[in-house]
C-alpha cells in the first residue's frame, strides 16, 4: 500500500475519532475490511503493544502502521496520530473565545457523545476475541464493577487480570481462558 494512501486512510481515522481507540472501527474497516492490508488478529496486537507500554492510548496507530507499511508505514501513523493535535491548536483558540454559545455546546456536546459511541464500537471486537472462556469473562466482568463501583487503579486491575490469567494457564486451565 501507498504510505500517503496509508497515512490518509490512518488520518480518517484520527480525525474523526476525538480520542484514542474510538477511531478502531474506522481503521478496521479500512485497513482490515476494505483494503486487507492487516488481520484482525495484527489490528488487536497493536492495541495490545500500545495499551501495555507508556503513552497515549491513540498511539495504536503507529503499530498499525508499522504492520501495514512497515517502518515508512510506523512514520505514516505517527504523522496520522499527531496531526489532529496540530490541527486542534487554532481550533481551540477559535471556540475557546466562543464556549458559552449554544451552537458551540451543541457541537462539543454532540463529538463528546459520538466518540463514547466510537469507544463501545471498538471495545465490542476487542471483547469478541479476548473473552474466550470463563476466565477472561469473570476478569472482565470482575473489573467493570470494580470501575463502576470503586476507584481502584486501573493498573492493578490489569496486573491482577495478567496474575489470574498467568496462574490460570500455569495450572492447566487454559481450557477457561
Amino acid at each position: 500500500m501507498n504510505i500517503g494512501h496509508l497515512y490518509l486512510l490512518l488520518l480518517k481515522g484520527t480525525v474523526t475519532a476525538f480520542a484514542g481507540l474510538a477511531s478502531l472501527p474506522v481503521i478496521q474497516e479500512s485497513l482490515v475490511d476494505h483494503y486487507h492490508v492487516l488481520t484482525n488478529e495484527q489490528l488487536n496486537e497493536a492495541v495490545v503493544i500500545t495499551r501495555s507500554s507508556p503513552g497515549p492510548v491513540g498511539l495504536y496507530v503507529v503499530s498499525v502502521g508499522y504492520f501495514a507499511g512497515g517502518l515508512p508505514g510506523a512514520v505514516a501513523g505517527w504523522l496520522a496520530m499527531i496531526t489532529p493535535a496540530l490541527l486542534i491548536i487554532p481550533m481551540v483558540h477559535f471556540v475557546g473565545r466562543r464556549m458559552q454559545h449554544p451552537r458551540v455546546r451543541s457541537v462539543l456536546q454532540t463529538i463528546v457523545i459520538t466518540s463514547a459511541g466510537l469507544l463501545l464500537a471498538a471495545a465490542i471486537p476487542l471483547g469478541r476475541d479476548g473473552l474466550t472462556g470463563a476466565i477472561t469473562w469473570a476478569i472482565a466482568v470482575i473489573c467493570f464493577i470494580l470501575l463502576l463501583t470503586t476507584k481502584f487503579d486501573t493498573l492493578w486491575m490489569i496486573l491482577g487480570a495478567a496474575l489470574v490469567s498467568l496462574t490460570a494457564s500455569s495450572v492447566g486451565l487454559m481450557a477457561y481462558l
